[in-house]
């Protein structure tokens, strides 16, 4: 079993459904036949973003969808106004916005002396304001604050005045801003006081801690993990039953043929609402070729996972009915999403974070049967692109540097694409790709029906634009599987 690969070349000018740029997109790739999953892993692993599932931790705003779906799920209970915060809006505001609001609720009544003066003086002041100013005021002083938040940056005090009324110049006299952290650090400590004044909090101050550090937390405190908060049991009276399938991409699977026409008309009811595509535009064959027909070839290896690698379909079913559908990839190190289409009338629930985080749990699932199977990929990070940026706010996560192919953490990469739309990540200047083309004439072609060395076949041609298009490919999919995959050429 072989790669069958026919490289298309550097296309550029055309519509881009993300930007909504009649002539922005551009695309360098090729046309597969058919693919092995390593060849495919190999492929990905030279121009995608991942994520870490293993170290991955839900955010606020992530915790937040998972508990509006089981709250649908047992009570039926839909959350009032607009509440469509899928991948490409991002939720870092609101987690912020939700933290000022909380500060500014606390009781501050509580005993204050083995706080420090600094810290009384500035928690006495948000006290006596708290009545006067509203919390989105705080949040609109400094872009800066939020992006800081997802930086990964260590916690530093932000000195940010807030926005005057209209009128009026800005009240130096108010506290400034402080970063989430920071409050969530304040509020753990008040929390603690308030439960034993005298006791643990005392005890680790004489150890030489400062004030602002508190114990670590109880068996009893620790957090939820992703699991946990997706599989929590609903009562038996539950008002709705949600059940996640995974389907072969394949027409010979009875399960994904009976499934088809509902899943169609799901995927062009989503297409038209949300994409604003014409009905015209999404029929059986579109659909077929984009995302059932597949040429990555199943396999089912005894050390894989027991549903094999291979293209699959996730189907939520809510009730009996489809709602989502998420089309990923299983390979031997991650499983990579491709797709997710889903009811528009139920927007509400969030479904792309939703599913995201499924994928994510789906993947740590896999981890524990096949152990190198241990990243989620979510394709091409823009940091540019809000409806591509989105995928920042799940971390822990790598960016691939596009010139020596290793992977860098996404926190250290933000600084350099805050200032310049294309960046080489590795900063090790004598850093190289590892698996650049060294021998081209070792290149596999594919060519009337023989397999030959690139080293034969050229002797065969004569057009000089042939020899650059085939070295321009073998550059971009590097050595390895340069040999592996076969180059057809007609």
């Amino acid at each position: 079993m072989a790669s069958v690969v026919e490289y298309k070349g550097l296309r550029a000018g055309y519509h881009c459904g993300y930007c909504d740029s009649k002539e922005g997109k551009a695309s360098c790739g090729m046309w597969a036949h058919s693919m092995t999953v390593q060849d495919y892993q190999d492929l990905i692993d030279r121009g995608w973003r991942r994520c870490r599932p293993l170290q991955f931790q839900p955010s606020k705003s992530h915790k937040k969808v998972l508990k509006k779906m089981l709250k649908f799920l047992a009570r039926g209970e839909v959350p009032k106004g607009s509440c469509e915060d899928e991948p490409m809006d991002s939720t870092m505001d609101d987690a912020v916005a939700g933290d000022f609001a909380l500060i500014n609720k606390l009781d501050i009544q509580c005993d204050l002396k083995t706080l420090s003066d600094d810290v009384k003086e500035s928690l006495q002041s948000e006290g006596k304001n708290s009545k006067k100013e509203e919390p989105h005021e705080l949040l609109q002083s400094q872009d800066s604050v939020g992006e800081k938040l997802g930086s990964g940056e260590p916690s530093h005090s932000v000195k940010v005045h807030t926005v005057p009324k209209p009128g009026k110049g800005a009240d130096l006299s108010k506290p400034p801003c402080r970063k989430a952290k920071e409050i969530r650090k304040e509020r753990k400590r008040l929390k603690l006081m308030q439960q034993n004044p005298a006791g643990e909090l005392e005890g680790f101050q004489a150890q030489g801690h400062p004030p602002s550090l508190f114990p670590p937390k109880a068996k009893s405190n620790q957090p939820k993990s992703l699991e946990d908060l997706i599989f929590e049991s609903l009562p038996e009276n539950a008002s709705h039953k949600l059940e996640v399938r995974l389907v072969p991409a394949s027409f010979e699977d009875p399960e994904f043929k009976s499934s088809f026409s509902q899943s169609f008309s799901l995927y062009v009811k989503y297409q038209v609402a949300i994409h604003q595509d014409l009905p015209d535009e999404c029929g059986k064959t579109e659909f077929t070729r984009f995302l059932c027909s597949s040429p990555l070839e199943a396999e089912t290896p005894p050390n894989g996972p027991d549903c094999g690698y291979g293209s699959f379909h996730q189907q939520y079913w809510l009730d009996g009915k489809i709602i989502a559908v998420g089309v990923i990839d299983i390979l031997p190190n991650c499983v990579s999403s491709v797709y997710l289409y889903y009811d528009p009338d139920y927007s509400f629930l969030s479904l792309g974070v939703y599913s995201a985080l499924r994928e994510i749990a789906f993947t740590r699932q896999l981890h524990e049967k096949t152990s190198q199977l241990s990243y989620y990929y979510m394709g091409f990070y823009i940091h540019s692109c809000p409806k591509m940026k989105y995928k920042g706010q799940y971390r822990p996560s790598d960016l691939l540097c596009p010139e020596t192919y290793v992977w860098v953490p996404i926190e250290q990469c933000l600084p350099s694409l805050e200032n310049s739309k294309y960046c080489r990540f590795n900063q090790d200047p004598e850093a190289v790709d590892e698996d650049r083309s060294t021998e081209p004439d070792r290149l596999q072609v594919f060519h009337k029906r023989a397999i030959m060395p690139y080293g034969v076949y050229k002797k065969q041609q004569k057009d000089p634009s042939e020899e650059a298009a085939v070295l321009q490919y073998a550059s971009l999919v590097g050595q390895k599987c340069s040999e592996r995959m076969l180059l057809f050429r007609n």
